[in-house]
Protein backbone atom coordinates (compact mmCIF):
# COMPACT_ATOMS: atom_id res chain seq x y z
CA UNK A 1 0.00 0.00 0.00
CA UNK A 2 1.18 3.04 -1.19
CA UNK A 3 2.16 5.78 1.80
CA UNK A 4 2.83 9.84 1.49
CA UNK A 5 5.44 10.15 4.49
CA UNK A 6 8.95 10.96 5.62
CA UNK A 7 10.47 7.92 6.42
CA UNK A 8 13.09 9.55 7.94
CA UNK A 9 10.64 10.98 10.34
CA UNK A 10 9.09 7.62 11.29
CA UNK A 11 9.78 5.69 14.37
CA UNK A 12 11.26 2.03 14.94
CA UNK A 13 7.81 0.50 15.30
CA UNK A 14 6.58 1.98 12.83
CA UNK A 15 9.64 1.93 10.14
CA UNK A 16 8.93 -2.02 10.90
CA UNK A 17 6.00 -2.39 9.53
CA UNK A 18 7.08 -1.36 5.90
CA UNK A 19 7.74 -4.18 3.75
CA UNK A 20 11.38 -4.54 2.14
CA UNK A 21 12.90 -5.64 -1.28
CA UNK A 22 15.00 -8.76 -1.26
CA UNK A 23 18.86 -7.70 -0.99
CA UNK A 24 20.42 -9.76 -3.36
CA UNK A 25 18.90 -12.28 -6.57
CA UNK A 26 18.94 -15.03 -4.00
CA UNK A 27 16.89 -13.26 -1.66
CA UNK A 28 14.69 -12.03 -4.71
CA UNK A 29 14.37 -16.02 -6.06
CA UNK A 30 13.18 -17.21 -2.32
CA UNK A 31 10.89 -14.15 -2.28
CA UNK A 32 9.74 -15.64 -5.85
CA UNK A 33 9.70 -18.98 -4.90
CA UNK A 34 7.57 -18.47 -1.93
CA UNK A 35 4.98 -16.43 -3.15
CA UNK A 36 4.23 -16.22 -7.35
CA UNK A 37 0.50 -17.09 -7.34
CA UNK A 38 -0.35 -13.83 -9.08
CA UNK A 39 2.06 -14.38 -11.98
CA UNK A 40 -0.06 -17.78 -12.42
CA UNK A 41 -3.71 -15.54 -12.44
CA UNK A 42 -5.11 -16.04 -16.07
CA UNK A 43 -2.59 -18.33 -17.08
CA UNK A 44 0.44 -15.70 -18.29
CA UNK A 45 3.21 -18.26 -16.54
CA UNK A 46 3.29 -21.62 -16.03
CA UNK A 47 4.23 -23.04 -12.80
CA UNK A 48 7.06 -25.12 -14.56
CA UNK A 49 7.92 -22.17 -16.13
CA UNK A 50 8.55 -20.18 -13.04
CA UNK A 51 10.56 -23.28 -11.36
CA UNK A 52 12.93 -23.61 -14.19
CA UNK A 53 13.75 -20.19 -14.23
CA UNK A 54 14.44 -19.67 -10.81
CA UNK A 55 16.99 -22.69 -10.97
CA UNK A 56 18.11 -21.09 -14.26
CA UNK A 57 18.68 -17.85 -12.33
CA UNK A 58 20.14 -19.68 -9.24
CA UNK A 59 22.97 -22.03 -11.51
CA UNK A 60 23.86 -19.41 -13.98
CA UNK A 61 23.72 -16.16 -11.70
CA UNK A 62 24.02 -17.00 -8.23
CA UNK A 63 26.03 -19.51 -8.19
CA UNK A 64 29.05 -18.56 -10.27
CA UNK A 65 29.55 -15.52 -7.89
CA UNK A 66 29.73 -17.61 -4.84
CA UNK A 67 32.91 -18.81 -6.64
CA UNK A 68 34.48 -15.46 -7.32
CA UNK A 69 35.56 -12.61 -4.50
CA UNK A 70 33.57 -9.32 -4.68
CA UNK A 71 35.26 -6.59 -6.52
CA UNK A 72 36.18 -5.29 -3.10
CA UNK A 73 37.02 -8.22 -1.54
CA UNK A 74 39.77 -8.52 -4.38
CA UNK A 75 41.16 -5.07 -3.55
CA UNK A 76 41.38 -5.45 -0.15
CA UNK A 77 42.98 -8.64 -0.01
CA UNK A 78 45.23 -8.97 -3.34
CA UNK A 79 48.71 -7.90 -2.77
CA UNK A 80 48.65 -9.41 1.07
Amino acid sequence: EPMDKDIYAMGREELSNIPTLPGSLDEAMDALEGDHDFMLKGDVFTQDLIDTWIDYKRENDIAPLRLRPHPYEFEMYYDV
